[in-house]
């Protein structure tokens, strides 16, 4: 099979959401509404177009996945730190498996540290993240703002030391909280 990771465009977002949705409908963890959290993010200042990728079939012009890190701070009162989110990273069923999720991360990460972003945040499985360099938010006393358990909270930093002097309660855009 033939894909490549490109930027997400305004003429995708239709089908990105389809993609998303197919994703998460068998989903026990989800409440399959990741597709529209997609959608309230391009709607907010936390989006970041060129963090907005999605995997091409270049054989039969179809989006097989998708990935998004958008804008999020990390600390207290007004010592707040810029981050980024990523949530969520969705591959079509029949795709699984395949190594396109692990390519969809492995390109939005070097594409944030290329863009200057310092750090990224995931709610996600505890055995997969550590693969691309996660560990337990909480070693930088950076906690969610929900319950969760702590091993699935995580964070990575994009350069050595970034989250060092950052502590405090992740703020997400409110299309997370809608």
């Amino acid at each position: 099979m033939n894909y490549s990771i490109r930027q997400e465009q305004r003429k995708d977002y239709k089908e990105t959401e389809e993609v998303v949705e197919k994703a998460f409908e068998s989903l026990e963890e989800s409440d399959q509404s990741e597709h529209h959290l997609v959608s309230k993010i391009r709607e907010s200042d936390a989006f970041i177009p060129e963090l907005s990728l999605v995997a091409w079939n270049e054989e039969n012009h179809q989006i097989l996945g998708h990935i998004l890190l958008s804008k999020i701070f990390i600390g207290s009162g007004s010592e707040k730190v810029e981050s980024l989110a990523l949530a969520p990273v969705s591959v079509l069923p029949d795709y699984q498996g395949k190594g396109i999720g692990r390519a969809l991360i492995e390109n939005v990460i070097a594409q944030a540290e290329k863009s200057g972003f310092q750090s990224i945040v995931v709610l996600g499985h505890p055995e997969y993240y550590p693969k691309f360099g996660f560990k337990k938010a909480s070693s930088w006393n950076i906690e969610a703002p929900f319950e969760v358990p702590d091993e699935a909270f995580m964070a990575l930093e994009l350069k050595d030391g970034a989250l060092d002097n950052v502590s405090g309660v992740v703020e997400y855009s409110s299309a997370f909280m809608e």
